[in-house]
């Protein structure tokens, strides 16, 4: 991303910055609660404009929730997270490290999935977290005007 980690971090730990950033092109996002601090929960569903795709905890809706294990400023941020749901295939603890580190121009954000439940699509998981991360870097790089 062509910005700072000083800039795109407060992004990772904003509730409105997370509401517009952290959903994939094709869904709209409701941000339930966030108190972005070690410990600090969070509740988030994630909702498919299309009227056909199904959801994770409702008939078109995945809602997680969960709480941040570690914020360090400007360097990473780990997040421990579940899908609220009856299926037995995305249910488990989902841990979610993001990583900034500086690169020529900016900064590279890493986003890495450990404890992904075997029902959650590797590919779907790697293209809604690619669409998160354009919109992220939209985001970081338009307040820079």
């Amino acid at each position: 991303m062509r910005a700072p980690r000083s800039a795109v971090f407060p992004a990772l730990v904003n509730a409105d910055a997370i509401a517009e950033w952290r959903v994939p092109a094709d869904m709209s996002s409701l941000v339930h609660e966030f108190d972005a601090r070690e410990g600090g929960r969070y509740r988030i569903s994630l909702t498919y404009d299309a009227p056909d795709a199904t959801g994770k905890s409702t008939a078109h809706t995945d809602t997680y929730h969960g709480h941040f294990a570690e914020i360090v400023p400007d360097e990473r941020v780990v997040e421990v997270f579940e899908f609220e749901t009856d299926d037995p295939a995305v249910q488990g603890t989902i841990t979610q490290t993001t990583t900034l580190a500086d690169v020529d121009g900016g900064t590279e954000v890493v986003i890495v999935h450990d404890g992904m439940p075997e029902g959650v699509s590797a590919a779907d998981n790697e293209l809604g977290t690619r669409m998160a991360l354009e919109k992220l870097a939209a985001l970081v790089e338009s307040d820079r005007g």
